[in-house]
């Protein structure tokens, strides 16, 4: 059976949703925010002050409660989900959007009205917050780092890390068993293992190939017949073979390994990473790193398609391909940074992977600690602190709210404008709040001084705030109030909600019109 739940109702049932969840996650914001316990089915009960982690465990079994939850989240994690960090602060922006529009529209303002109106007025603020950030400093993005980890020593592993490799996707960060956190470069090209046999580790959980010949074929090869030549030289020069290919006929994979058994020779079979776009970059750069022919149907292969590799690392997770950056390569790095500009998001990406590979190598963080709980949450903070040094790099400004404030304060006196007053000044009260501070006092002072300084709840004094080391992220802060805004706007102006009625939840659910 469907219900419908309409008009004040619903306003309620938005607002205890709102309620939940932005009054659980706010309480972690600022450096002295709180941590919250999350129990998990799947895994150990941990303890986080992660927004986005916090935010994905809320629900309600209040059925109509728990679908509004979903969508606010959705919204809100879009912040996280883009910039890697922010949710929190959108969700304290959305809490005060939504209640003093609310006032509004309980005051007879049209909803669709005002969020016209809303929309109309944000890009003002949006400029507002560019004018105030400026370009990072090197000391300011290993602030940033820290900050966000709040771990002096995790900023400066990601901050020496990240300048060293220059692109966040170029570093990946996993959990070892090991109790100990332990930081490896890779220079190279790297893909994904897909090999072909398990078979292939049977006396070693690594193989290294060195001064091997070189296949990418497009296409599934049946049997050896289809690469004779190639086998009967390498049978008689002993060199080794490292083919790249769609996919192989087991028999062919089976006769591959007797070879291999009998050692007379070395090859070793990999199947294509990826797909779509970046599977085709996959190819196209092994092709010129090895000067290999990519061979689009082994029907056409001839012994011109053979590359060439002085060194090749394959195990169970990744293959790497040592290479020289000679002119060809060079040539297509310029082309790469000349193109990023025109690519979305995803796409931009991979390309700037590829040229960490190319060009300055990946870095991996392998995170250790004495129980999986601690190692979770380590890796969680490796993150943040990654998140926020590679979005600093676009620009920083003032943290604590203060900016924000400081622009509420130059808004014009309208109702429209005062919704984006209230919101505005939140982030710094709740910051204040959760760190035990009166806010009124602090914002006192700081106006006094014409917002030249701010106050350093790590350090617990006011400083210059052209010197400050409370930073934020300009995409962090421009983010979070899109979404903020786009959520409240969203929820505003939804007048009714369909929603499955169980049979053990009846009790709650009340007054509604049927289906």
């Amino acid at each position: 059976m469907k219900k419908v739940i309409t008009n004040q109702d619903l306003q309620e049932k938005i607002k205890e949703a709102i309620t939940l969840l932005c009054g659980t996650v706010k309480t972690t914001l600022g450096p002295e925010g709180s941590n919250v316990i999350i129990d998990h089915s799947a895994f150990l009960p941990f303890i986080t002050n992660d927004g986005a982690t916090i935010a994905r465990n809320i629900s309600s079994e209040d059925e109509i409660v728990d679908t509004i939850l979903q969508l606010a989240k959705e919204s809100s994690i879009n912040t996280d989900n883009k910039v890697g960090d922010g949710t929190t602060t959108t969700l304290v922006l959305l809490e005060s959007l939504y209640n003093s529009s609310l006032e509004l529209i309980n005051k007879g303002i049209n909803p669709i009205i005002l969020k016209k109106e809303l929309d109309k007025i944000l890009p003002e603020i949006v400029e507002e917050i560019e004018k105030n950030s400026h370009l990072p400093s090197n000391k300011e993005q290993l602030y940033m780092a820290t900050i966000s980890a709040n771990d002096k020593k995790i900023g400066e592993n990601i901050y020496n890390t990240f300048h060293k490799v220059k692109v966040k996707d170029a570093i990946k960060i996993t959990e070892t068993s090991l109790n100990q956190t332990e930081i490896i470069y890779k220079k190279g090209y790297v893909i994904e293992s897909i090999v072909a046999s398990p078979y292939f580790f049977q006396n070693s959980g690594e193989i290294v190939l060195q001064g091997a010949n070189v296949m990418i074929v497009g296409s599934v090869i049946n049997c050896l017949e289809d690469i004779a030549d190639i086998i009967d030289e390498i049978l008689i020069t002993k060199k080794e073979l490292f083919i790249l290919a769609e996919d192989y006929n087991e028999y062919f994979v089976n006769e591959v390994i007797s070879l291999n058994k009998e050692e007379k020779v070395k090859i070793i079979l990999l199947k294509i990473p990826s797909y779509g776009k970046e599977r085709l970059n996959i190819l196209n750069d092994l092709a010129k790193i090895t000067k290999a022919k990519i061979i689009d149907n082994i029907s056409k292969y001839t012994r011109t398609s053979i590359g060439y590799a002085d060194n090749i690392i394959v195990n169970k997770d990744e293959t790497i391909f040592s290479f020289v950056l000679d002119k060809e390569l060079e040539k297509m790095v310029k082309e790469i940074k000349n193109n990023l500009q025109t690519k979305d998001d995803y796409e931009m990406n991979q390309d700037l992977k590829r040229l960490a590979m190319l060009e300055n190598g990946l870095a991996e963080i392998k995170i250790g600690a004495p129980s999986t709980t601690e190692c979770r949450e380590i890796c969680m903070r490796y993150n943040d602190a990654l998140c926020a040094i590679s979005h600093a790099a676009k620009g920083v400004l003032p943290g604590s709210g203060v900016i924000l404030f400081k622009i509420a304060d130059s808004l014009p006196e309208n109702m429209f404008y005062r919704v984006y007053k209230e919101a505005l000044r939140e982030p710094f009260k709740t910051i204040m709040a959760n760190a035990g501070l009166n806010y009124i006092e602090m914002i006192d002072e700081i106006k006094r001084n014409q917002y030249t300084k701010i106050y350093n709840i790590n350090l617990a004094k006011y400083e210059d705030i052209a010197q400050t080391t409370v930073l934020d992220s300009k995409e962090v802060v421009v983010n979070s109030l899109i979404n903020a805004v786009s959520t409240a706007t969203m929820l505003l102006t939804t007048t009714s909600l369909v929603v499955n009625e169980y049979q053990n939840n009846l009790d709650k659910v009340s007054n509604f019109q049927e289906l």
